[in-house]
């Protein structure tokens, strides 16, 4: 285990556990429990896979070990101070460098083949790819525990490690899980701008800004826009204001650090891409995958919560765009921008081009917030 550590180490890993591959029933309760309460909102695989996401043995009946590793990313500043840069858009931290799959399986597959190698044995590696519970494993291997976040916190990196594993036919000694050591606080509860927590441990994806400007591929629900703010791609205020932040170390992996374009980009810039300068501008990031109508749209909210006029003109063009989501939102955001004349001036030639009912509703909304914004809640 010494040596694995220390060739762990080398290839840029802070922090190594093992943990056992059968099943833990209060881990699968808790699974069943979230699936039973819809909380994986159109997050469907997650249902689809839950007979293999109970164990890693269930998923690889051969594997006797998971090795659980943690990379640093903790950011050089306080990502808290990223939301008052209304008129650019606030990217999470862990997507503004280049995709952390490629970086950690990279490493992953070189540790995993050389164990391979020196002991003879068969080894699978997975960051964040498969119906592998990683945040419960990573707990049962000791490099932290679930907070009332649901997220992994670690008393020497607070809310900042990426997570690999690596399965292997080798029987190593376990490590000691991590005792949780929240107590009273709830800072990731309160903090959140829309009450995704129901209860301390349990997140309801379909609050969650993370699922909405990543994975949920709709109009996102209208009492959800004003608290996304300029939140475009994920949130950090959660893992932001844990307290444990204080001891994390600023991560010193070089391929992880920040681009600048991706460094809080201006959102007048980012409204007049299109989908090719999209997938130019996001080449190697997390935030590609996102797709341009998705993150298109959270931009257009984005603008809308600015309370900048000037982004009106870059608006406009989106209420002619193909994609019906992208319309709707972009009318949003002139109603949250537009003075009430304009605006009904607008909605009237609009409603008479648009033949989506989703669409058409969201004219109606516009013209209610600008006749009687109190009703709108």
């Amino acid at each position: 285990m010494a040596l694995l550590a220390k060739r762990a180490k080398e290839y840029g890993f802070a922090v190594l556990g093992v943990a056992g591959t059968g099943e833990d029933q209060t881990q699968t309760d808790r699974l069943d429990a979230f699936l039973a309460a819809g909380y994986h909102g159109d997050m469907a695989w997650l249902e689809h896979t839950r007979d293999r996401r109970i164990a890693p043995k269930a998923m690889w009946d051969q594997a006797k070990s998971a090795i659980v590793l943690g990379m640093n990313y903790a950011p050089d500043h306080d990502p808290m101070d990223n939301l008052k840069a209304r008129s650019h858009g606030n990217i999470s931290v862990y997507a503004r460098g280049r995709d952390y799959h490629d970086i950690i399986k990279g490493k992953l597959k070189q540790l995993a083949a050389t164990l391979s190698r020196e002991a003879g044995v068969e080894v699978k590696v997975f960051v964040d790819t498969a119906p592998l519970m990683e945040k419960p494993l990573a707990a049962k291997a000791g490099l932290g525990w679930q907070g009332k976040h649901t997220n992994l916190v670690s008393r020497e990196f607070g809310s900042w490690l990426f997570i690999g594993v690596i399965l292997t036919t080798l029987e190593l000694p376990l490590s000691d899980s991590s005792a949780d050591h929240c107590g009273s606080c709830q800072k990731c509860l309160d903090i959140c701008p829309t009450k995704a927590f129901p209860k301390p441990y349990q997140l309801d994806a379909r609050r969650c800004i993370s699922y909405l400007t990543i994975e949920y591929d709709g109009l996102i629900p209208l009492p959800m826009r004003q608290p996304m703010g300029n939140r475009i791609f994920g949130c950090d205020d959660c893992l932001a204001v844990c307290p444990w932040n204080r001891f994390a170390k600023e991560a010193n992996e070089a391929k992880l650090a920040a681009r600048e374009a991706l460094s809080l980009p201006e959102l007048d810039r980012l409204l007049r891409l299109d989908d090719r300068s999209f997938r130019e501008m996001f080449t190697a990031s997390p935030v590609k995958r996102t797709g341009y109508h998705r993150f298109m749209r959270n931009v257009l909210i984005a603008a809308g919560n600015s309370g900048d006029a000037s982004f009106i003109e870059t608006i406009m063009p989106h209420l002619d765009a193909e994609d019906s989501v992208i319309r709707g939102t972009a009318i949003w955001a002139l109603s949250q921008l537009l003075n009430r004349d304009d605006f009904l001036t607008l909605a009237e030639k609009g409603q008479k081009q648009e033949k989506d009912q989703a669409v058409l509703l969201e004219w109606d909304t516009g013209i209610s917030i600008c006749i009687a914004p109190a009703k709108i809640k």
